[in-house]
């Protein structure tokens, strides 16, 4: 009987949980969900920079496919757009090739665009090779007679 007695008191004892044990739950439990908001919110935040990032890509393309040959002169532009500075500037490309009348003089073309995130500034750049436009051929602007 006396040991059916020390067993009862036992599993009596043992049916909750103590104060202790409920505190380190609740502290892993806290540290946890600290380090998930931690992570949400950082990746918020990525996906704000990512998007202002992928703005600057687009209006950068956008002002190079506005052309698709430069002037002898160059291109030297710049302006803004929606808080974003952009500017092109041109400069002829030397390619080693002799010149011929086949083949057309390149310039090389350079994009920039400039925003800032907070109190970082961030720039965008983006460099390419364009055709220099030929000058009108003065045999081509012959009307037929007729």
């Amino acid at each position: 009987m006396r040991r059916q007695s020390s067993l009862s008191r036992r599993t009596r004892r043992q049916r909750g949980m103590t104060l202790l044990e409920i505190l380190v739950a609740l502290s892993i439990m806290a540290i946890s969900l600290g380090m998930i908001y931690r992570a949400t919110g950082s990746n918020a935040r990525s996906v704000g920079d990512l998007d202002r990032y992928q703005y600057a890509v687009q209006l950068a393309q956008s002002i190079m496919d506005s052309r698709d040959s430069v002037y002898e002169s160059g291109w030297n532009e710049s302006g803004q757009s929606n808080g974003y500075q952009w500017s092109v500037q041109s400069a002829p490309f030397k390619t080693g090739v002799d010149e011929s009348p086949n083949i057309p003089v390149l310039h090389e073309v350079h994009i920039s665009v400039n925003w800032a995130e907070g109190d970082r500034p961030r720039v965008f750049e983006l460099t390419t090779l364009r055709a220099q436009r030929r000058p009108p051929d003065p045999a081509e602007n012959v009307v037929p007679a007729g």
